[in-house]
C-alpha cells in the first residue's frame, strides 16, 4: 500500500553562493520543499581535496568564509543523496 511513500517525501537540497565582492563567499541553502538547512553541514575544499573550511549553515540556512586563493569547491552536505558541490569558479558577484 505505501510503495510509492519515499517519493512522496522527497525533496532536494539547493545550495548558491555569491562573492561578496570583500573577500568572502556567502552561501545560502535550503530544500526544495522550502525546508530550512539551518545547522546543515558545509565543507570548502581545495583542488587536493583537502578541507580549508568546516562549519554549518546558520538559523537563516547562510554560510560565510573568506575566499580562498586558487581552485575550490564548496559542498553542503545534508545526508547521502542530498549533496550539492559548487566548483569556486561558478562563484561570482
Amino acid at each position: 500500500m505505501c510503495l510509492f511513500c519515499g517519493a512522496a517525501f522527497a525533496h532536494s537540497a539547493l545550495c548558491s553562493c555569491a562573492d561578496n565582492g570583500d573577500g568572502t563567499v556567502t552561501c545560502e541553502g535550503g530544500f526544495s520543499d522550502g525546508s530550512s538547512a539551518a545547522g546543515v553541514k558545509v565543507f570548502v575544499r581545495n583542488g587536493s581535496d583537502r578541507t580549508l573550511v568546516r562549519g554549518a549553515m546558520n538559523e537563516d540556512s547562510e554560510f560565510s568564509f573568506e575566499k580562498p586563493t586558487g581552485y575550490y569547491m564548496v559542498i553542503m552536505d545534508a545526508g547521502p543523496g542530498h549533496q550539492v558541490e559548487i566548483s569556486g569558479d561558478d562563484i561570482t558577484e
